[in-house]
């Protein structure tokens, strides 16, 4: 009977029936339980308390791609909705209801990180030698990030922290014998915890499952935390279904410990009715069919994103990515940047989910397009940063990239270190990280700020200090990067030269002579719009 009552959390998965999109993406033998015999095997095994349990009307979690709502018409800062190119592809059926997307999300969700308030011990390990020893940081500081993750929550509250330090954090309960001990009794006497957040990067299922039975409470690990925070943060479909990604393995390891749990009672590895599969086998199953399809979504979104970018180099607006460690304030600054009232910073990490993009114009009268892209953190599996990899790929596409940095933070070289160690991973190249811009910002909370780094530029994107040089500096390394031209160029002001002009390339003076009609223009023009320039009006 335990055993039956753990399958019942997965009966939506095993009794949702498909959509049309889903048979028309999926071969029969990839279909869920629902259509095989396996279901039968199920329903036979079940008591009638959960036979009688109402089956979810819920749609399938289609192959296909989320209907990606870019704005693209950069003319006056605004963008616009789907273009030609799009709305044929949308008009084949090809992509993800908001429904189901959202269906998913919720129904995803790590029931027991996701329901109500959390009343938080934070227990900080200190490593004192070896390769997991942290050196530019203290455990102080790292304790001070892991309050600061909590307290980013709604309903968590912090209950106490401790720091206590190891030479064994590659063990399964992470502290020696007596450490283990003394912390296990202050957890227990320390009245009102509801759940304990041990700050590594991630815990085994194994780690996770021993040290629940030790302390009576549910353990978080950073994974897990951040991974909620961004549950909380996300508004778009593309944002649920890198978060869905990521969470399952979660979900792996929270089934690991529930078979192991199972055993103990002899239900774990039972067959289910003549199926051939065990119920982990099943839930394996399950879960690995889940990701194959959210990974088939996220690719058809990664297909239109390149769209996107293609339709934007075609109008040749250079694109600057933004970039920066989580709070460090690269919303401010392109609010700054750009005067979009539209942007609303907030003081919380990770409150920046989804590429957003956002017109600017630069001395010359230029216009750029600013990314802002997703905040960094130290210490999180390649696995997070792999899900967000939809999201993240922007950064490869730029012209130019802005490294903002919270230069009043007491671990602002850590974070820096951090930030280049992400961007190695994701593989930017050389180019970009060659011609990469550091801007110094929040100088505003450091009295008589003097930076050590001579490249580097002081700014307040608060009080919008330093943005004059920061803007001078974008478009002398734009035209680098982009291959324009500052040209001097004669026209007759009888055509329309002056009119193309203005329309296809940047107009930064105008000398008019009245005795002949003509003028002097001094353009930024690109390669491909001054071919197009002399093949119009000059027949060359």
């Amino acid at each position: 009977m335990t055993a039956l009552r753990r399958i019942y959390p997965w009966l939506p998965l095993l009794q949702r029936p498909c959509t049309q999109s889903c048979q028309r993406a999926a071969p029969p033998a990839c279909s869920l339980l629902h259509t095989s015999h396996h279901a039968a095997a199920l329903a036979t095994c079940k008591p009638l308390w959960l036979r009688a349990a109402p089956t979810l009307q819920s749609r399938a979690f289609a192959l296909s791609a989320c209907r990606l709502k870019r704005r693209d018409d950069f003319t006056s800062g605004q963008q616009t909705g789907p273009t030609q190119e799009e709305e044929e592809e949308e008009e084949d059926g090809d992509f993800i209801e908001d429904s189901e997307v959202e269906e998913l999300f919720q129904e995803q969700a790590p029931s027991d990180i996701a329901g109500g308030q959390h009343r938080v011990f934070i227990v900080q390990p200190d490593v004192k030698w070896g390769s997991r020893k942290q050196h530019l940081t203290t455990a102080e500081l790292m304790m001070a990030e892991a309050v600061g993750l909590v307290n980013t929550l709604d309903n968590w509250r912090v209950v106490d922290t401790i720091i206590l330090s190891t030479k064994t954090p590659e063990k399964k309960r992470i502290f020696g014998k007596g450490n283990f001990q003394s912390l296990t009794e202050k957890i227990k006497q320390t009245a009102g915890i509801t759940a304990v957040f041990v700050n590594v990067e991630r815990l085994s299922a194994l780690s996770e499952r021993e040290l629940e039975e030790a302390w009576g409470v549910k353990v978080f690990d950073r994974y897990s935390v951040v991974l909620h925070i961004f549950r909380c943060n996300a508004r778009t479909k593309e944002a649920k279904l890198q978060i869905s990604l990521a969470e399952i393995p979660l979900l792996r390891s929270r089934l690991k410990n529930e078979i192991a749990n199972m055993d103990q009672q002899g239900g774990g590895t039972r067959y289910i009715g003549g199926s051939g599969e065990t119920l982990f086998e099943v839930q394996q199953r399950l879960l690995k069919e889940r990701e194959m399809k959210i990974r088939s979504a996220l690719e058809k979104l990664r297909r239109k994103r390149h769209l996107l970018r293609s339709q934007r180099k075609h109008r040749e607006f250079p694109i600057v990515s933004v970039l920066g460690y989580t709070n460090c304030g690269k919303t401010t600054l392109i609010k700054a940047l750009t005067g979009d009232s539209g942007l609303q910073p907030r003081n919380q990490l990770f409150a920046t989910l989804d590429v957003t993009v956002h017109a600017g114009q630069l001395p010359s009268r230029m216009t750029v397009l600013y990314v802002d892209t997703i905040g960094f953190l130290s210490q999180l599996p390649h696995q997070l940063i792999d899900s967000f990899s939809a999201t993240l790929e922007d950064i490869k596409h730029s012209d130019l990239l802005i490294h903002v940095r919270d230069i009043s933070h007491p671990e602002a070289v850590n974070q820096k270190v951090n930030v280049l160690n992400v961007l190695k991973n994701l593989e930017i190249p050389e180019r970009l990280m060659s011609s990469m811009i550091e801007v110094h910002n929040k100088t505003d909370l450091v009295d008589s700020y003097q930076s050590a780094e001579p490249k580097a530029l002081p700014i307040s994107a608060l009080e919008e200090r330093g943005l004059d040089e920061l803007k001078k500096v974008v478009e002398e390394e734009i035209v680098n990067s982009t291959g324009k031209h500052i040209l001097d160029l004669t026209v007759n002001l009888s055509t329309p030269q002056l009119s193309w002009l203005y329309k296809e390339a940047t107009v930064q003076d105008v000398q008019v002579s009245a005795d002949d009609g003509s003028a002097v223009v001094k353009v930024i023009i690109s390669n491909a719009a001054y071919g197009r320039y002399k093949k119009l009006f000059t027949g060359r």
